[in-house]
């Protein structure tokens, strides 16, 4: 194996992926399997969680399901022993599990709010602080967390979810500042317009999608696929020097 290649190697490391039932964290689930990790797949949805499991089954990967509901974060403890149980630790976090309503501000409840920042905010914190210790002790291990357009700006109907997300931004860095002295690094991706069960209601919308696309550098909306490879970076030994930082994979919507 040639030392660049040996960068991007995620062979002997095991990654949690919550959200692992479709959409980003599926596709991020697959990327990690491809580059050798060993996956357990979080959500609430078991049948799901199957099916991510039969395709990283398919390209001859390793990956176990762990349904759970994420919304409670005192059984936290559960849950991390039983996903470390599958392989004997865990190296890399990628908290991709989120809500989004798309309420306007007058229409936004106690609980839609409570949840949007529990599920987007709070739990990728005090989830991955579970397994800080083991990461300490073996001086590596991985937080990737999901930020978004809306970490940057603001967006119609979006006040409660890019409160979570412009959260997720300073918590990635407050994570860094905690954490990467210890050899743990923590940065968040934070991707444009992509097809998933969130942004279903802006791809129904054929002159919405279309504008959206015109307003990147690149042309296009975002694909599935054009998230593996800074997935596979931002875990693999290549970004052992970046920390505490949002990477925009966007195709430029936040340069225009």
């Amino acid at each position: 194996m040639s030392q660049a290649f040996e960068q991007f190697s995620l062979t002997g490391k095991t990654a949690l992926v919550t959200g692992a039932s479709s959409g980003i964290g599926q596709a991020q689930s697959l990327a990690l399997a491809k580059a050798g990790a060993s996956v357990v797949l979080v959500g609430r949805r078991e049948a799901a969680l199957n099916d991510t499991l039969g395709a990283i089954n398919a390209i001859s990967g390793n990956a176990f399901v762990l349904p759970h509901d994420l919304h409670d974060r005192t059984t936290f403890d559960v849950l991390s022993a039983k996903a470390v149980a599958f392989t004997g630790q865990v190296d890399i976090v990628i908290n991709a599990a989120g809500v989004n309503y798309r309420e306007a501000a007058a229409d936004i409840s106690i609980d839609s709010w409570d949840q949007t920042i529990n599920l987007n905010l709070s739990v990728p914190f005090f989830l991955a602080r579970e397994f800080v210790a083991g990461m300490q002790q073996r001086g590596w291990g991985r937080i990737i967390n999901i930020a978004s357009l809306q970490t940057e700006r603001a967006f119609t109907n979006g006040m409660a979810y890019g409160a979570s997300k412009g959260g997720i931004g300073q918590v990635t860095r407050a994570m860094a500042e905690s954490w990467s002295a210890n050899g743990i690094t923590c940065n968040a991706i934070a991707p444009g317009f992509f097809p998933t069960g969130l942004t279903a209601p802006v791809f129904e919308q054929a002159d919405l999608t279309e504008k959206l696309a015109a307003q990147t550098a690149i042309g296009r909306n975002g694909e599935l696929a054009d998230l593996d490879g800074v997935t596979v970076f931002l875990a693999a030994p290549a970004s052992n020097y970046i920390t505490g930082q949002i990477l925009y994979v966007d195709g430029g919507f936040t340069a225009k």
